[in-house]
């Protein structure tokens, strides 16, 4: 979602004359796109601003994305040579904004969340060819106890359906094979137009449109997870059989307390749905080691979450407080060694889950969308409809290959990736 903001940002700023330069060196104006999930990625952008505060002299600086919509105005106390600072839903205004720099105001934002222009960017410019970000709803309503994103993205807003399926439409006709639908909440997405879609009903009708190879979508929330979304993925391969769903813990009790609106019980009975369907799904998650209150109980519980799922990847998070949420106040904070050792055990647990999950698919063969080119291997790097990444070689060693959907056999897999060689080439 971050990458699809940058790609938002320059953009609008293309369409408007402005050229992207490849070094700041090189720049007028120097904008930070940032993330303020965690109290680390935050202190990465004043250290940043402060590294190029020496070296800036002339340049104007702009702060944006999450960061500028949590801190606002107090940017310019901590960052004085910083002139700009706008939230994701300002990104359409920013010529507007850097008009108002040029034409001598010292200090400019752009921090409202306006209903009606917040996914209006229709220029987007995308850094891949072949692969297409589109988002159909921008912020959040379930005010998760540990969470900044409420703050920093404002409510949930969803685009019409209308305006989804054209710009789908769009995307397709202009060469992109694969579509990733985005989104806070992506299943949170309802059609604020009178067709009324729900988020299933949408991604069925993406998944029809002529061109496309692959429609993706995420993030997922539990409480919104519908079974009409894995009756979809059945019904067409187009859609992509992977689904991210993130838990946060294996304690019902942990996650009461982190006001996720649902149970372990809850959670398990989608996982359940997706170890029925007809196609085998891909299932990752997310998961907060440390939050506040967790006993060694409630993480034995996440350990056995695990074990009971087998998910085929995670990504594991220490708890970080961030300001504006509920549990920053909390009593029972864990302390950071011990968040740490629970943090070390999880990913080890993990890994050898993933390495036996990864050793079942050695023989099958599995459609890759080709995304680079490994010289020093000698291996082309593909990516399968489950989002595995699988590095493969190919006789035409020198043949462009990136874009293309090939078919690759699986000769050896590790927790992370998979290696093959070329089958056949898919029709």
């Amino acid at each position: 979602m971050n990458a699809h903001d940058s790609e938002k940002v320059v953009g609008v700023l293309l369409e408007k004359g402005y050229q992207e330069v490849e070094t700041p060196q090189d720049a007028s104006y120097i904008f930070y796109n940032t993330c303020s999930i965690r109290d680390k990625a935050e202190q990465k952008v004043f250290h940043r601003l402060d590294t190029f505060k020496r070296e800036g002299k002339g340049k104007i600086f702009g702060v944006l994305g999450c960061v500028a919509q949590q801190e606002g105005e107090r940017i310019f106390e901590r960052a004085p040579h910083v002139s700009l600072v706008a939230g994701s839903a300002s990104y359409s205004k920013l010529p507007q904004m850097l008009v108002k720099l040029e034409a001598g105001e010292r200090r400019v934002t752009g921090l409202a969340f306006d209903e009606d222009e917040a996914f209006e960017t229709p220029y987007a410019r995308r850094d891949n060819p072949f692969r297409a970000y589109l988002t159909i709803i921008e912020g959040c309503d379930k005010s998760c106890a540990y969470c900044v994103v409420p703050f920093t993205r404002g409510p949930e807003r969803s685009r019409t359906s209308h305006s989804v399926m054209a710009e789908a439409r769009h995307l397709a006709d202009s060469g992109y094979s694969e579509i990733q639908l985005l989104g806070q909440n992506v299943n949170s997405y309802r059609d604020p137009s009178a067709a009324g879609w729900d988020f299933a009903t949408l991604l069925a009708r993406v998944g029809e449109i002529p061109g496309l190879r692959r429609v993706r979508f995420t993030t997922s929330h539990p409480r919104d997870f519908v079974k009409e979304i894995l009756d979809a993925i059945d019904q067409n391969p187009v859609l992509c059989n992977h689904v991210h769903l993130p838990v946060q813990s294996g304690s019902t009790r942990v996650l009461e307390a982190m006001q996720r609106q649902y149970t372990r019980d809850d959670y398990m009975r989608r996982i359940e749905w997706m170890k029925s369907a007809r196609r085998k799904i891909a299932i990752t998650t997310d998961i907060i080691v440390g939050f506040p209150g967790e006993t060694e109980r409630d993480f034995e519980d996440t350990l056995n979450l695990l074990d009971t799922v087998e998910y085929d990847s995670l990504f594991n998070f220490k708890y970080s407080p961030r300001p504006n949420t509920a549990a920053k106040s909390m009593a029972d904070a864990i302390p950071e060694e011990e968040i740490t050792r629970r943090h070390v055990i999880l990913q080890e647990h993990q890994r050898a889950i993933q390495i036996r999950r990864s050793s079942l698919l050695i023989g099958d063969v599995e459609e890759v969308l080709v995304e680079g080119r490994n010289k020093a291997l000698s291996q082309w790097i593909g990516r399968t409809s489950q989002n595995r990444t699988l590095n493969f070689t190919h006789p035409e060693a020198e043949k462009d290959l990136v874009g293309t959907y090939l078919r690759v056999q699986v000769t050896r897999a590790g927790p992370n990736s998979l290696v093959g060689e070329w089958a056949s080439r898919v029709v």
